[in-house]
């Protein structure tokens, strides 16, 4: 099941350091099968005192695809460089099953599907 990682900038020490890391960075997310979802979009808090400044949302064909990514060989030297160059949070969580009986519990539930007018 599809996993994402969240990450948010909170504060950039090194912005050219940043410019090399978003250079590099989206072809060994791609390499392992990662994409893009929301570079710095649009966000409205709704409960709780986090206020994310910078959010990123990857996601990943799996749990363990995004744990390669972020352990592999090929991310090491960026990672280093993003954490070096910046001040922020990141984790990874996994998403909701794409089973037949769970996607007729969410639809029975209302859940998952269009809108409903």
């Amino acid at each position: 099941m599809s996993s994402f990682f969240i990450f948010d900038n909170r504060q950039t020490l090194d912005q050219a350091a940043i410019d090399a890391y978003v250079a590099r960075a989206p072809a060994t997310v791609a390499a392992f099968g990662g994409v893009y979802r929301s570079i710095y979009g649009k966000m409205w808090v709704v409960e709780g005192d986090y206020r994310p400044l910078l959010p990123i949302i990857i996601e990943f064909p799996s749990f363990e695809q995004a744990k390669a990514w972020y352990e592999s060989d090929m991310y090491q030297e960026l990672k280093q460089l993003r954490v070096n160059a910046q001040v922020g949070t990141g984790y990874l969580v996994e998403g909701l099953p794409k089973l037949p009986w769970y996607a007729k519990l969410l639809a029975k539930l209302g859940i998952g599907g269009p809108p409903k007018r």
